[in-house]
């Protein structure tokens, strides 16, 4: 890989970072940051029906789930960063051997060759 193809993907992996940073932070903002009472657009002083409770309890949960995965995403790319500033950006993480530019363009992050990839999603199964 030639030095302007690392710094386009460089360019690309900043880029995502800010990205998901800034979702992160509307998550947050919109669902995380408020109080059950105030989420629901309850004015009254009357407690919450039990089904409005489960459908924020169920709403609330969904957020975590998708900041923890934003998160994740925000650590590959964050390691992806430090591998390239080190200079072992586009090796693959578990046989060495160089990761195609094509996956490198598609998932800038990636850290193991589609092969390598490929047998560990099997693995997972």
């Amino acid at each position: 890989m030639n030095r302007l193809q690392k710094m386009k993907l460089k360019t690309t992996l900043l880029k995502m970072r800010e990205d998901v940073k800034a979702k992160v932070k509307h998550i947050e903002n919109e669902n995380l940051g408020k109080s059950q009472k105030d989420a629901s657009g309850d004015l009254s002083g009357y407690s919450l029906h039990m089904a409005d409770v489960a459908s924020d309890n169920f709403e609330r949960d969904m957020s975590l789930g998708l900041v923890a995965n934003e998160q994740e995403l925000l650590y590959k790319i964050d390691a992806a960063l430090i591998r390239l500033k080190e200079r072992d950006f586009g090796a693959c993480q578990k046989c060495s051997k160089d990761i195609g530019i094509r996956r490198l363009n598609a998932v800038p992050y990636a850290q193991m060759c589609i092969t390598c990839q490929e047998q560990e999603d099997k693995h997972l199964k």
